[in-house]
This record gives C-alpha cells, sequence and structure tokens, in this order.
C-alpha cells in the first residue's frame, strides 16, 4: 500500500482512538472538525533510508561586541551554548584587534592588542584577547577566530577612531578609523605572527590547530579600500599566521549580500586570487585558502503593524555561496561556513528603533531558525559541498532593557524560546534519514517567495543515532501571526524496536518561553529576585508531559500531535 495513503488512513483512525491509546498527558487530541485544515499533515519518517550525516552546523555562534564575552551574562550564556552542544562550538566575534580601553559598546569592541611606543615600536598587550580566548577554551569551545579589525596606530586613517554609534544612527557611522588598510604591511604581518604564535604557547600547538582563523569580516562593506587592497591585507595576514603555524586553518572573505553580482564578483576574484595570483607578501603564486566563508541574510518588513519575515534572500545567499564554491575544484571539498546567517542583518537594532524586528523575542524566531536551518542541509545535500557551520549571529547584550527585541538568545541572563530551538538540534546525533510532509514547502518554493501562501509550512527534519531517533516539526509562516494548533498524524518507519521510550520537547506560548511569562509578569524593566527565578525555569527546554513507553508495531509506530503556529517539536525516541 502507498506510504502516503497508509498513513492517511491512520490519522483518521488515530483522531478516534489516540486519546484512549495514549492519554492527553503526552498528547492533545480534543480539537473540532470544523477548525481542521483543508490538508491536515501527514509526516512520515523513514530510518532505513539514511541521507547523510546529521552535522551539527548549527554549533556556531557570533556577535559583534568581543568584550561581552567574560562579562556576567556573557560568560553564563556561552556556558549554556557549551552545554546544549555534543560537539565543541565554534564562536566568532569582530574586533579582536581594535585599538581601546576593553569596555563594551553596541557594534563597538576593543583589545589594545596592538600600539606602538614613541618611536614607532610595537607593543604587544594580549591581556584582553586572552581573556575572550581563555573563555571560549575553559568552556571546551572553539575560537572562529577573525583576524581584524585594524589597530589605530597601523590605519591609514586613524581619525575618528572610535565610534559612539547607538539604534537608529546610520549604520554607516560605524565605518571610523578601524576599517581601513594598514600604512605598514609588515607591521600587519609581525602582528599576526606575534598574535599567533602567542597562542600556541598558551594553548598548545594540538588546541590552536582545531581552530578556524579568517580574515577581517564584509570587505565590500566594511573596508574603505579595493578587492586589491582586501586581497593585500588577507596576503599578509596568512602569510603571518602560517610563519606562527604552518597547519593553522585560514580562509575568507565573509562577503556580505552573497547573492548579489558585486559579492559574487567579489568572491570568485577571491578565490582566483588565491589559487592563481602572485601573493603580495611572498611572491609566490597563491595564498592560503582552507576555509570559505559568505553571509546569508533575510529581510523581514511591516505590513501595516505586522511583521512579514523572508526566509528567501537568506537562502538565495546560501545557495549561491554553495554554487560557487562547488564550481572551483580547490573548494568543493574544503569546509564552508556560513560566518553569517540570520533573519536580517543587524544584531543591535532593537525592535524600538527598527519595528520589522520585533519578531526576536518570542516563537517567530525559533520556528523561523528551525525551517531555514533544515533547508540548509537540503542546500548542502543538492551542491555536493563541504558544510561545515552557519554560525547564528546572535549572543546577549549586556546592561540593556529586558527583552529590548535585540537579535539575541538570551536578555539578561534569561534564555529567549530561539535557544531552545539549538537545545533541540543538539539532542540530534547520526545521519539525517528521509522524511516528508504533506505540508511541507518545497526548497524551491523557500526561495522563491518563502513561506506567503494561505497554508503553514509544517516540516520536519529527522535524525536516527545509536539507539535514538529525533523527529523536529515545526508549523512556521512568515506572517507573525499566532494560530489554533493543527492536528499532525507521523509514522516512523523501521524502528528497529519492539518498544521506545518517547519524550517530546516543545517550543510554543505555553512551553520553554520565557517571553511570554514576563509579559503575563506586566513586562517589569526590574524583576525581583522570586520573579528571575521563574523567567530563568522558563527559558529552559520544556516537554509536554512526562515520557511514555510506546509499542511499536511490525517496526512501525504512528504519532499524532497538535502543533500551533509558530510552535517547533521534537519528538525524541529512545529504545
Amino acid at each position: 500500500m502507498n506510504q502516503i495513503i497508509k498513513s492517511v488512513i491512520l490519522y483518521f483512525f488515530m483522531l478516534k482512538t489516540i486519546k484512549a491509546a495514549l492519554g492527553v498527558s503526552l498528547f492533545s487530541v480534543g480539537i473540532a472538525v470544523a477548525q481542521q485544515p483543508a490538508r491536515p499533515a501527514v509526516i512520515n519518517v523513514d530510518l532505513a533510508k539514511e541521507k547523510a550525516p546529521m552535522k551539527p552546523v548549527w554549533a556556531w555562534f557570533g556577535y559583534d561586541e568581543p568584550n561581552y564575552t567574560y562579562m556576567k551574562d556573557g560568560k553564563k550564556l556561552l556556558s549554556e551554548i557549551s552545554a546544549l552542544s555534543p560537539v565543541p562550538v565554534y564562536v566568532r566575534t569582530h574586533s579582536l584587534l581594535v585599538t581601546g580601553d576593553g569596555k563594551a559598546a553596541l557594534k563597538w569592541g576593543s583589545t589594545n592588542a596592538y600600539t606602538e611606543d614613541a618611536n614607532g615600536k610595537p607593543v604587544y598587550n594580549w591581556a584582553i584577547v586572552d581573556s575572550i580566548f581563555d573563555t571560549y577554551v575553559k568552556r571546551g569551545m572553539k575560537p572562529f577566530a577573525q583576524i581584524g579589525f585594524m589597530p589605530e596606530a597601523l590605519s591609514t586613517h586613524p581619525e575618528p577612531y572610535r565610534h559612539h554609534w547607538k539604534p537608529g544612527d546610520p549604520y554607516k557611522d560605524i565605518l571610523t578609523g578601524w576599517s581601513y588598510p594598514p600604512n605598514n604591511y609588515k607591521k600587519w604581518d609581525d602582528l599576526i605572527y606575534n598574535w599567533v604564535k602567542h597562542c600556541v604557547e598558551r594553548y598548545g600547538k594540538k588546541e590552536v590547530e582545531s581552530w578556524y582563523w579568517e580574515v577581517w569580516n564584509e570587505p565590500n562593506g566594511y573596508l574603505h579600500g579595493t578587492q586589491q587592497d582586501y586581497f593585500k591585507i588577507y596576503d599578509y595576514a596568512t602569510d603571518g599566521l602560517k610563519r606562527a603555524l604552518p597547519t593553522a586553518k585560514v580562509g575568507g572573505l565573509d562577503i556580505a549580500g552573497t547573492a548579489g553580482k558585486s559579492a559574487q564578483d567579489w568572491t570568485n576574484n577571491f578565490i582566483k586570487h588565491c589559487t592563481q595570483d602572485t601573493n603580495y607578501a611572498t611572491g609566490k603564486i597563491g595564498s592560503p585558502l582552507d576555509l570559505l566563508s559568505f553571509h546569508a541574510k533575510g529581510s523581514p518588513k511591516l505590513v501595516g503593524q505586522m511583521v512579514q519575515m523572508n526566509a528567501a534572500p537568506q537562502l538565495r545567499d546560501i545557495a549561491t555561496g554553495f554554487r560557487i564554491a562547488s564550481s572551483y575544484p580547490q573548494t568543493k571539498n574544503i569546509p564552508l561556513i556560513i560566518g553569517e546567517s540570520d533573519p536580517e542583518g543587524c544584531a543591535a537594532c532593537g525592535m524600538a528603533t527598527n519595528p520589522s524586528n520585533a519578531y526576536r523575542n518570542g516563537t517567530m524566531y525559533s520556528s523561523y531558525t528551525a525551517a531555514t536551518f533544515a533547508r540548509k542541509y537540503e542546500l548542502a545535500d543538492e551542491y555536493g559541498i563541504n558544510f561545515k557551520g552557519a554560525v547564528s549571529w546572535s549572543f546577549e547584550f549586556e546592561n540593556q532593557p529586558w527583552f529590548y527585541g535585540f537579535r539575541d538568545l538570551a536578555t539578561n541572563g534569561v534564555d529567549k524560546p530561539v535557544l531552545n530551538v539549538f537545545r533541540m538540534f543538539g539532542k540530534m546525533s547520526g545521519n539525517r534519514v528521509e522524511a516528508t510532509s504533506t505540508r511541507m514547502y518545497t526548497l524551491k518554493a523557500m526561495m522563491d517567495s518563502s513561506v506567503r501562501g494561505p497554508l503553514t509550512d509544517i516540516g520536519v527534519l529527522a535524525s536516527k543515532g545509536k539507539n535514538t531517533a529525533a523527529v523536529m516539526v515545526w508549523n512556521y509562516h512568515d506572517n507573525d501571526q499566532q494560530g489554533a494548533a493543527e492536528p499532525i498524524a507521523i509514522t516512523i518507519d523501521h524502528l528497529p524496536a519492539a518498544s521506545v521510550t518517547l519524550t517530546q520537547y516543545r517550543i510554543d506560548n505555553t512551553h520553554s518561553n520565557s517571553y511570554e511569562i514576563w509579559k503575563k509578569m506586566g513586562s517589569p524593566q526590574n524583576p525581583t529576585a522570586a520573579q528571575i527565578a521563574e523567567l530563568e525555569k522558563a527559558g529552559q527546554l520544556q516537554t509536554m508531559g512526562a515520557p511514555q513507553k510506546l509499542m511499536v508495531k511490525n517496526n512501525t509506530l504512528a504519532l499524532h500531535i497538535d502543533l500551533p503556529r509558530q510552535g517547533v517539536s521534537l519528538l525524541k525516541l529512545d529504545y
């Protein structure tokens, strides 16, 4: 019998029997027929059809402000991120070589790693950058170390150097003296050499060999210079790095707007420079290229008073980066890292000044994240490249208003719903397996126009590990609107056990959601200690009832869940 037909039959049978069979403690089944959509979702998972490794490409995070790393809430969040991942998490941050006093500010950070004495002799000070890397390494995390930006003493246009940007100001105001090429390339080369040499001495050769390094950030926007200026900066930086540690892994170029024609020209010319051109630093042909990185961003907007997301630009950026990499033999198999992969472009732009960013506090962000990461895996399969990681440019903002609407994973030490999607991903292991949904938008539809149809995207991503399987299901739409729970019939085939223990993890308005609890408190900006404790508890990943033992019949398990709009569920099977 056709698998879809079988599942539909199971679905209607289960509507009558599931309440008695499983009980309402785990699943809610009492939904009226009149509320059901025209096309109920039917999901089929085949554990026998393994597709590819369930790579932890999600275990990468980043942020603009490096000095938040070792502050109170920064260290707390990094500990939580480390704990949720079964593999070391990679962390990327800007401004690791910027001159200043080490005090954090929005879209600003500094380490004072390089200054010069009165005679122009370099003075290296690794104290602050060490405190950043120490924080990672002590938690078993790895730097995705960004070589940049330009120290004040090396900048060709040092004044003004320190910017004082705030939300609502023009974005170009941040492009001060740190964004210029060096006035002395030999000193720039030696700076990187001494930095990497120091890291090897401090952390050990084996540890630093496990890191990734990349030069600059978005040179098509964050550099006052030409492509050739960037290539020269890159050549001298990688020369210094490889002199200190020949086995270090380095690349670039973390281009912005990857799908745009200009960005594609940058990327193609960068690859050609690294593989064919004369190296500015060595005079030899070619430059080190151990990884290729680029950025991918979506584009939300306001429609009336409603936020409308748009994942299509983000997915097109990813597809373009993968396509370019796959077109060169030198880049087809090296690690590809989406250096920033987000619903839009400015983490520090809160919803007060940018109302289209109002999606960030609640379940819109978490369901968008689930839906888009699944498509990243699809694109990696399509292009056959070495997809290593996708950096979620989302961290925390220290000492800022509660739930201000920054693109962050936590606010004042309280986790937001989006962080719980990553906790779900951390429970998926082994290999991805074939999983289909009658209500899942195709990859082409998502890349063309995101999720704008009359029905929501009820999608699925499934994995199979040793004595375990996991099925992630989401109910997503671009329009930021809540909706009633929809019934979903799930069939899991080829289960190699007579029984399983089923745990359902859930993110929705009543589970794993500190934001809804905060609003019910009256949205306090000075919550009491008791309220903070309640918010911290609400910010953790929660289950729908207790785990239950279920019998498997003929290696098949039929389940039913009701999932509200913007909800995400993870069905974890252990056997």
